[in-house]
C-alpha cells in the first residue's frame, strides 16, 4: 500500500510519540503494557489508512466527461446560485469524504486553471449547509476550452488541513492529483446547467473511476 507524502511527517511523529508512551508504561505501569500496545497499534493503523494513496490512472482522458475528484458519498445534487466566480446558476454535486475514504483529490477534467483562491474560515461539520461558504476552503476553476468547472475543497470539524498543488494559469491533466484533505471532509463541484448528471443522491463514488457527468 502506497502512503501519501502528506502523511509521512504525521506518521513518523505519531510512531515516535506512541513509542515514548509505551516505554513509559513499561517502566512505570507494566501491568498495562499489553493493553497500551494493542491500543497503540490500532490507533496507528487507523491514522495510517487515512493516508493511503491507491494508484488510479486514467489511460485516455475524456474531455466530454467529469470524473469524480474524490472517493466518498454523493450528499447533494441541486441547482444553486454560485456567487464566488460564475455569479449565475450551476448544478452543484457534493461528495462527502468520511474518515475511512481515500483522501486524495484529483482533477475532474483536463484544462487550464483560470482561478484559484484559498479562504480561511470556520470548521463546521462538512454536511452543514453553510460549510460550502463559511468553512476553510479552496476554490479552483478549470477551463477545458469549452466549459469551466469549479471545484471546492472544504474542511470540516475534523479535517483542518487542506492541501492544493495547483496554481492559476497551470495546465492540468484529468485524473492527476490536485490536492489532499487530511482526515476527510467534502468536495463540491459546480457544473453547467446543461451537464448530463450520471450519479444519484447517496451513491458511493471513487475518484478517477466514477463519471459524475457528461458535458
Amino acid at each position: 500500500m502506497k502512503i501519501h507524502k502528506e502523511g509521512h511527517k504525521i506518521l513518523i511523529c505519531l510512531a515516535l510519540t506512541l513509542a515514548v508512551i509505551n516505554t513509559l508504561v513499561y517502566w512505570y505501569v507494566p501491568q498495562l503494557l499489553l493493553a497500551i500496545n494493542v491500543l497503540s497499534v490500532l490507533f496507528f493503523l487507523l491514522v495510517l489508512q487515512f493516508f493511503r494513496s491507491p494508484k488510479r490512472e486514467i489511460v485516455i482522458p475524456n474531455e466530454n466527461v467529469v470524473f469524480a475528484p474524490a472517493d466518498g458519498k454523493i450528499v447533494a445534487i441541486e441547482e444553486v446560485q454560485e456567487n464566488e466566480y460564475f455569479e449565475d446558476k450551476r448544478i452543484q454535486i457534493s461528495i462527502f469524504m468520511s474518515p475511512t475514504n481515500v483522501h486524495v483529490n484529483r482533477n475532474p477534467i483536463s484544462g487550464t486553471v483560470n482561478y484559484f483562491k484559498y479562504h480561511p474560515g470556520k470548521y463546521l461539520v462538512a454536511w452543514h449547509p453553510k460549510s460550502s461558504t463559511e468553512n476553510e476552503r479552496t476554490t479552483v476553476v478549470i477551463d477545458n476550452g469549452e466549459v469551466e468547472i469549479l471545484l471546492r475543497q472544504i474542511a470540516g470539524a475534523v479535517a483542518k488541513r487542506i492541501v492544493n498543488y495547483l496554481e492559476e494559469g497551470e495546465k492540468v491533466i484529468q485524473g492527476k492529483e490536485m490536492g489532499f484533505i487530511k482526515f476527510g471532509s467534502r468536495v463540491d463541484l459546480f457544473l453547467p446547467l446543461s451537464a448530463n448528471i450520471q450519479v444519484s443522491l447517496n451513491q458511493k463514488v471513487k475518484g478517477n473511476r466514477t463519471v459524475l457527468a457528461k458535458l
